[in-house]
């Protein structure tokens, strides 16, 4: 196939160029400008004065590789990782730690403004206990191996790219268990390659459960989140989970309590999963519902429930056209608890959830983007916000949670979602 015609306004292929970045996008990108024009630049840092190399001009900014850091900033930091700058799992780790959390606060202020339409003040983002070693869950992935026994990559995507793997032997955020199990495995994948043993790539999965490290996706695991008392949760290790367990009890703690200072009687835990936010808050509450489409996520929410003595919640799978139907509260009463998938929740779930009209909202997203784009359809719908408070699930990384609560005016009218 014929490659495609480099565009070469305003920059010729590879020309370099001097640029001072100002800011940081919500893709952990520096920005610049050169003529009010638009240069983003990974791995710089607002205050660099820096040399670069374009390789790609669209029809309103331009990308370009970081070649060098004339002036650096006074944040900047070494990066532990030898492959940082080529791997695309982490944009920060030239970011000093507090800095990261300063400008992901800050990223979040600006998708309020920016999608939401509104000014309101965000918290301090509450920081992980562990900037590296954090990580319980891993899963790198390998191609077809060459049959000529040479050597390919096992690992992740190189950064900038869609399809080229870069090898990985360790990684810093991970824990050293997984790291020790990394090693182990992918010693296990050579030796098969070697053999003839794979008729195609492969993704394989590491998961660290209190030290004990699992390989099998269809394992059972437990997880033991330290809240008060302790929590212990039991799910196949390929479902969904916070994959940093020592930030865990703060954040459900902290959901929790914003559910219950409404005064609420009753929670809704919806998109429940195994009963994390729902089991972790039951205490508080005189009866708690769970609901969620996967009938094998209810099963373990309703074991782990029994298997910690907590008899005032039921779990059920919940038809995706009637989630509060069964649910018998009063709306008035209610909290609920959301935690949707990072494209956020989609327009049946709003119209039920509106139309039910609870008390308040504690909504969780692990991408504020499509969480504040949600938060457009609440307002109309007349739900006040209360609170945004972020918590850094992934230092190193652009990514965070954020947790927003709503309140529902009683004199709101019913909405419905455009």
């Amino acid at each position: 196939m014929a490659r495609r015609k480099f565009n070469d306004h305003p920059f010729a292929y590879h020309q370099e160029i001097e640029l001072e970045i100002t800011t940081l996008t919500n893709l952990g990108v520096g920005l610049g400008r050169i003529d009010n024009w638009v240069v983003m630049v990974p791995f710089t840092l607002p205050g660099e004065r820096i040399r670069a190399r374009v390789f790609r001009n669209h029809k309103n900014y331009s990308e370009a590789d970081v070649i060098e850091v004339l002036t650096p900033s006074p944040h900047r930091v070494p990066a532990p990782c030898p492959l940082f700058g080529r791997c695309g799992g982490c944009q920060y780790q030239h970011l000093a730690y507090a800095e990261q959390l300063a400008w992901k606060r800050r990223q979040v202020a600006e998708l309020l403004q920016h999608l939401a339409g509104i000014e309101f003040a965000v918290e301090p983002v509450v920081g992980s206990p562990r900037e590296y070693g954090y990580r319980s869950k891993i899963t790198p992935h390998f191609e077809l191996p060459p049959s000529d026994g040479a050597e390919f990559p096992i690992g992740y995507l190189r950064q900038g790219t869609r399809f080229d793997l870069l090898d990985v032997p360790q990684c810093p955020i991970a824990t050293d268990a997984i790291n020790a199990q990394l090693t182990v495995t992918r010693g296990e994948v050579r030796a098969k390659a070697a053999a003839g043993g794979y008729a195609k790539g492969a993704t394989f999965l590491l998961r660290d459960a209190n030290g004990v490290i699992t390989t099998d996706y269809e394992a059972i695991i437990t997880e033991v989140v330290g809240i008060e008392p302790p929590l212990r949760l039991r799910f196949l290790a390929r479902d969904f989970f916070q994959n940093n367990p020592f930030i865990l009890p703060q954040f459900v703690t902290y959901v929790r309590d914003q559910a219950a200072a409404s005064g609420a009687r009753f929670l809704i835990d919806a998109y429940c999963g195994s009963g994390l936010f729902g089991l972790g808050s039951a205490r508080r509450f005189e009866q708690v519902a769970g609901v969620e489409l996967s009938e094998s996520s209810v099963r373990f929410a309703r074991q782990n429930a029994a298997d910690n003595g907590i008899a005032n919640a039921r779990f059920e799978a919940a038809d995706a056209a009637a989630i509060f139907s069964g649910v018998g509260f009063p709306a008035a009463e209610t909290a609920v608890i959301i935690d949707p998938p990072r494209r956020g929740c989609d327009e049946s779930f709003l119209r039920q959830l509106f139309a039910y009209g609870p008390r308040t909202v504690v909504y969780v997203s692990c991408d504020p983007a499509t969480q504040m784009r949600d938060l457009v359809h609440f307002r109309t719908a007349g739900f006040a916000l209360q609170r945004v408070q972020p918590f850094d699930l992934f230092p190193q990384t652009r990514h965070l949670e954020c947790v927003i609560t709503l309140t529902k005016s009683p004199l709101a009218p019913a909405a419905t979602v455009a």
